[in-house]
Parts: structure tokens; sequence; C-alpha cells
């Protein structure tokens, strides 16, 4: 409806202003009953807002959601760009996976198979060996994975990152904090000025942010030595631990040993103890938000690591080409942008943080 009138002051309203009502137009006619409340405060459970998702983003709480998201994105690329990342774009039909096939989402692609990527990792390296030196990526990435949880969805928005000529990954740390930390400084300045809400619950961060151990966290679980990786639960218990340890929302896990990271052959092996990688998580309040580190760039340590995988070089000929010729040290992360706009905003599961979520149940709307 358009509605044609007057704004003018008034001590009756408590804004103290009024309409005063010139003319209406009915300017398209709504089906009735609505399946779901836009105004009113009367809740529906989340299927019934996902099946009518074009209502629920009428409602001011749901549009400020995506207000923070979008903030949230243009903070990243302004962050990045402030420390010299190109920003790039890498297929998403791919031949084959970076991390093996058991999660890929396969694809009819003309007269062969073909897959949805689960990141654009390899292309990350490559790039770095074609001499960009820095290149960041915001992209849709896939995951066939039939995990029914809050936290947990088939398409999803990921940002990656790579950088050449480091050997250190304290110093990859220190730049994914900082792209952080100015980030949400960011978001939480726009929100602000726009009035949304959400701005009051994002957190003030100081860096940097804590780090610790995995063997610290092991101890922490009463469970030292165990070499696997954290579930669910014991990811909370760490975030419990941590808040009592040092009260910061993000925090660093590092020094991941290789048996968790076996079928990441890109991840590089330290040279003085084989059983520990130089890799690392960022964690928010005991939710894994990133997750990167030093990559393997010597050749013949690769192939290897491929071979101890179960993986056919073959696959990856391409990929390995960029090896051949000269490969800088180089390291990077990949980080959730809807797992992070979910902790940022305290959602209570993932899907509310996209338009239009896609989980193994969902393909509509």
């Amino acid at each position: 409806m358009e509605i044609d009138g007057t704004v003018r002051a008034t001590e009756k309203s408590h804004r103290g202003f009024e309409l005063a009502l010139a003319g209406a137009r009915v300017v398209s006619r709504a089906a009735v009953p609505l399946p779901l409340g836009v105004v009113d405060k009367v809740g529906a459970d989340l299927n019934t807002r996902l099946d009518h998702r074009v209502l629920d983003l009428r409602k001011p709480a749901v549009r400020a959601i995506f207000e923070l998201r979008s903030a949230l994105l243009a903070g990243f690329r302004e962050a990045f760009l402030h420390r010299g990342f190109v920003e790039v774009e890498t297929p998403k039909l791919l031949r084959q996976g970076a991390e093996g096939g058991a999660t890929l989402f396969s694809v009819a692609y003309f007269d062969r198979p073909a897959y949805l990527a689960q990141s654009p990792q390899l292309y990350k390296q490559m790039l770095i060996g074609a001499g960009l030196e820095r290149v960041f990526e915001i992209a849709p990435a896939f995951r066939a994975e039939p995990s029914d949880t809050v936290r947990h969805i088939t398409e999803f928005t990921s940002l990656d990152a790579e950088v050449g000529y480091v050997d250190d990954p304290e110093e990859l740390r220190g730049l994914l904090e900082g792209i952080v930390a100015d980030s949400v400084g960011a978001t939480r300045s726009v929100l602000e000025a726009s009035g949304n809400p959400l701005a009051a619950g994002l957190p003030r961060l100081e860096l940097p942010f804590p780090r610790y151990s995995f063997a610290t966290c092991e101890g922490w679980l009463g469970r030292p030595g165990a070499g696997r990786d954290f579930g669910t639960e014991e990811e909370k218990a760490i975030g419990e631990r941590v808040a009592r340890e040092s009260g910061a929302p993000f925090y660093f896990l590092t020094d991941y040993p290789t048996s968790v990271k076996a079928a990441t052959f890109y991840a590089r092996r330290r040279d003085d103890d084989p059983g520990s990688t130089y890799y690392f998580d960022l964690d928010f309040r005991g939710l894994e938000i990133a997750s990167g580190g030093l990559r393997e760039h010597r050749l013949d340590p690769l192939l290897a690591n491929l071979a101890s995988a179960g993986l056919d070089p073959g696959s990856f000929a391409g990929y390995l080409e960029a090896f051949r010729y000269g490969m800088p040290p180089h390291g990077g992360w990949g980080l959730g942008i809807d797992r992070l706009v979910q902790a940022l905003a305290g959602l209570a599961n993932i899907r509310e943080s996209r338009l239009f979520p896609r989980d193994r149940y969902r393909l509509d709307p």
C-alpha cells in the first residue's frame, strides 16, 4: 500500500510526529491468512520460517542479521585490500576435490563427471606459485556431509586467504586476528550508525587473541596424547575453559598433530617432529570459525603426503605442476562466513545466517 500525507509534529505521539493522511492506494493485494506473522510477536518454528522465507525476511529482527552479514563482508574486503591482498575467483566445477571424494557433490559435466568445489585450496596455492603473493576469495563452497546439526549446511560461504613467502605460522595468525578484529570493529560502527540492535552484541576485541596448544587442550579434556580431533562437545568444553582462563571470545588452537590432519595432504609437517603440523584453528566461544596453517611447498614431501593419504598424484597434475617450477613457502586459512555470522548474531542455528539455506533435506525455496 502507498500512503500520501504530511508529516507534522505532535506531542500525542511518543515519537514526536505523526502523518496526516491525504490518500492511500493498494499496490498489490496479499493472500490471507499469512502462513506466519510478520509484524506480530507470534513465533514460528524454523522450518515454517524457511518454507516461507520471503515473509520471514520482512521481519526487522531477521533483516538485521543480513545487514550485519553485509557489513561484515564489506569489512573483510576492506581489511584484506588494506593489507595488499588481491581478490580472486576460482572455479567451482572441478575434476577432483581438495580433500578427497567422500564429501563431494558430483555433477554431470557434458560427457564426464565433475564435482562442486569444497574449497578453493588448490587454486589458492597455484596462484601463489603464479606470483600473486597475497590472495583472498569470498565464494560459495559445497560439502556433501549428511550432518543434521545446528552448525552444518551443505552450501556455505567460505572466506579463503593464501600468503606467499611466509615460513612461520605465527605470522599467519597475526594476519588473521588483525583482519577479524578490523572487520568486526567496522561492522559494529556500521550497525551502530544504522541503529541495528545486533551492534550491542558484537565483542570489542583485543589483540593478540590467546593461543592454546592442541596438547594443552587435550590435557584440559583429560585425554592427553589421544591424537584425534575435538568433537562438538569437546570444543564447547574448551571454549568454557578459555572463558575462565582469559574471557577472550576468539582464541587459537595451535600445533595440530599429523594424525588429525593426515587427510589434509597439503598441510606442512614439522621437519623436526613429523608427528606435528603447523596447523591451527580459530575458535569463537567453543565454535570453530577458521582453520589454516603452513602448506607443504616442496614437491617430494607433497607427493609423499598424497601417497600417505591414499590419493593418486595423477589426479592432481595441474596442481602439482605449480610445484615443479618453484613454489615459495606459503600458508593460509579458510573461514566460514555463515558460522561467524551465527556466532556474532547469537543465532541458535546456522541456517538463520543464510538467506536461502541448503542442507541434506532442503532445496526450496
